[in-house]
Formats: C-alpha cells, sequence, structure tokens
C-alpha cells in the first residue's frame, strides 16, 4: 500500500509562485509514473503534468512555461513548481501514482490565487 500526502498549497496573488510536493511512502516510488491533476471549483478533474521513471516530463497546455514537474526519488517525492500564477489555476491540486498495476492517489492541496 502506498500513501501519497501533498503538500505547499496555499493562497496567492496572480504572478506569484507556489511549490507543491508529493511525498509517497513505500518502496516502489522510483519505479512509479507520477501525474499531478488538479480540479478546479465546480468543474471536473483535469490533468496537469506527468513525469516519467526516466524523468521526462509532459504538461497541459494550460500550464506549459509556467509549471515544472520533477522528482526526487532519494526522497520519494514529486514536486509540481508553478509559477506566474494565474486566478484560472485556482482548484484541489492532487499527485497520482501508478505502477506495478497499482494506481494511487492522494488527499489533495488547496491552491487559491486571487488578488
Amino acid at each position: 500500500q502506498v500513501q501519497l500526502v501533498e503538500s505547499g498549497g496555499g493562497l496567492v496573488q496572480p504572478g506569484e509562485s507556489l511549490r507543491l510536493s508529493c511525498a509517497a511512502s513505500g518502496s516502489i516510488f522510483s519505479r512509479s509514473f507520477m501525474t499531478w491533476y488538479r480540479q478546479p471549483p465546480g468543474k471536473q478533474r483535469e490533468w496537469v503534468a506527468a513525469i516519467s521513471t526516466d524523468s521526462s516530463t509532459a504538461y497541459a497546455d494550460s500550464v506549459k512555461g509556467r509549471f515544472t514537474i520533477s522528482r526526487d526519488n532519494a526522497k520519494n517525492t514529486v514536486y509540481l513548481q508553478m509559477n506566474n500564477l494565474k486566478p484560472e489555476d485556482t482548484a484541489v491540486y492532487y499527485c497520482r501514482s501508478r505502477g506495478s498495476g497499482n494506481d494511487y492517489w492522494g488527499q489533495g492541496t488547496q491552491v487559491t490565487v486571487s488578488s
């Protein structure tokens, strides 16, 4: 069983930055495909960014150039650096771990971008 714990959310003004972290328990992190999703208020959950086991990355068009996903296998942690935040980035952000036939989600962390 893997537990994912997100942290780093909060209230920021437009143009500011936040870094989200997702810490994973267990020993399979380095073999897991990690993804960040978000769910804006009143909308469906959407994919934001992903990082593979070899650290290849991919981003949704809406965040490309502003967000950076990275991973530290020694710390069993995946990060989402979010720069130049916009009000439309307001959402609950979730991380997801997939690998070895397993699929786990974290509980989410709230990001609010407002002036």
